[in-house]
């Protein structure tokens, strides 16, 4: 693998299969870049879309948006592992990564079950294509680069609870703008509407194992693809005393 960084722990298992798929090879990279560049146009394009008499949001309530704040963060963070060698980022970069696999994926469930207008596919791509970009291609990108794209560094097993923190300060976020100007960002979480907090509680309550399943498996989907490059390190044996 010349001219590849070095990952840690370094790749021992399948040489040339997570050689080909190393996060410094070109194709990986111009794939990244391109997502990434794409996601933060389409950024570009709500906002203005925001600003346009008889938009439904102003840029302000845009921004308070998860799916804008993931994809924000998500298309940064596809051009800096395009444009950095792995081995110059920092070691946390792939649980960060993961996160951001996780939100978007969670993005992506939530628009198709709770959030997509009555009557649209789940499958569908004909959206508005800032919608497209963020709803659809973003999620999809971000599942495959998880599970296709050399990494070796595993998660420990309270991962998945860390990744939760986000989407648990979104929520109270969220109630508390809602309850300053009376808007929310989501139906679901809209305590005036019909059924009151009651409602908005036990589905807040779905959307959360829902969350905390996904993240499960998104942290094992990570660690058994680090397992297809780099075995477990084994913790150093102590020296017997006595």
């Amino acid at each position: 693998m010349s001219g590849l960084s070095t990952l840690a722990p370094p790749i021992t298992r399948h040489p040339g299969f997570n050689g080909a798929l190393h996060p410094d090879r070109i194709w990986i990279r111009v794939p990244r870049v391109a997502v990434g560049v794409a996601v933060l146009i389409a950024l570009v394009q709500k906002t203005y879309d925001a600003t346009l008499p008889g938009s439904e949001v102003d840029v302000g309530q845009l921004y308070s948006e998860f799916t804008v704040q993931s994809n924000l963060v998500f298309g940064l963070v596809l051009i800096a592992s395009a444009a950095i060698p792995r081995a110059r980022l920092p070691h946390w970069w792939d649980h960060v990564f993961g996160a951001l696999v996780f939100f978007l994926i969670m993005t992506g469930i939530i628009y198709a079950v709770l959030v997509a207008p009555p009557g649209e596919p789940w499958w569908t791509w004909d959206l508005y294509w800032p919608q497209l970009v963020h709803h659809r291609l973003a999620p999809l990108v971000a599942a495959l680069d998880w599970l296709l794209v050399t990494r070796t560094m595993r998660g420990a097993w309270w991962r998945p609870f860390a990744w939760l923190g986000y989407p648990v300060v979104f929520l109270a976020y969220t109630w508390a703008r809602g309850a300053v100007d009376g808007w929310y960002v989501y139906d679901f979480l809209d305590p005036t509407l019909e059924g009151g907090w009651p409602q908005v509680l036990a589905m807040t309550a779905q959307v959360l194992v829902a969350f905390l399943v996904v993240a499960v498996l998104v942290h094992v989907a990570g660690n058994g693809r680090a397992a297809l490059a780099a075995p477990r390190e084994r913790q150093r044996e102590r020296p017997r005393t006595g």
